[in-house]
């Protein structure tokens, strides 16, 4: 099975007018999570890019980024983290709020998630405004860890969100101008 385009692979992502909320067209990645060959096709690409860099975990955020840290991790070898939103994880956490598009939220992972000086990539499944992955990237701070990169399958390039991460090794598969 041949790796896909990244205009193949967005053909098959599925568009959602008006969710969350009116207005919003909402990029529903759970189509190529559903299809083997993208699916498969994404994490190869992943896995190929990050692989040699000696990465400790990979940390997902809620909810698709879960899906795609679990699988990229076991292709890495190395451990996976869940960033969670609040009441998720059952044992102690550190929280940190963020802005979206389209409002406010927070997301939390377990205080004992990284040692220090431990190396993480950071994976979602989309970049719009980037304030969650800002998010992410300051609890994985906060316990001394160093964030190797953040990559997603799309990047809304038209929300500028990519500038929220000078300095950090970004990567997106999909850029949707």
């Amino acid at each position: 099975m041949a790796k896909l385009s990244a205009e193949e692979l967005e053909r098959r992502i599925r568009l959602v007018p008006d969710f969350p909320k009116k207005g919003i067209l909402f990029l529903d990645v759970t189509t190529v999570f559903n299809d083997a060959e993208a699916f498969k096709s994404i994490i190869d690409t992943l896995a190929e890019k990050y692989a040699g860099q000696k990465i400790d975990h990979v940390a997902g955020v809620e909810a698709r980024g879960l899906v795609i840290a679990a699988a990229l991790a076991y292709r890495l070898g190395c451990g996976m983290t869940m960033i969670r939103k609040p009441g998720k994880l059952p044992a102690d956490t550190i929280s940190e709020s963020y802005a979206l598009e389209y409002g406010t939220n927070e997301i939390q992972m377990h205080k004992d998630a990284f040692k220090p000086g431990e190396r993480v990539l950071l994976v979602d499944d989309l970049l719009a405004t980037g304030g969650t992955m800002r998010a992410a990237i300051s609890l994985t701070e906060k316990l001394g860890a160093k964030v190797v990169g953040v990559a997603f399958v799309v990047e809304l390039c038209f929300l500028s969100g990519a500038e929220k991460f000078n300095g950090y090794e970004l990567y997106s598969m999909i850029k949707r101008k």
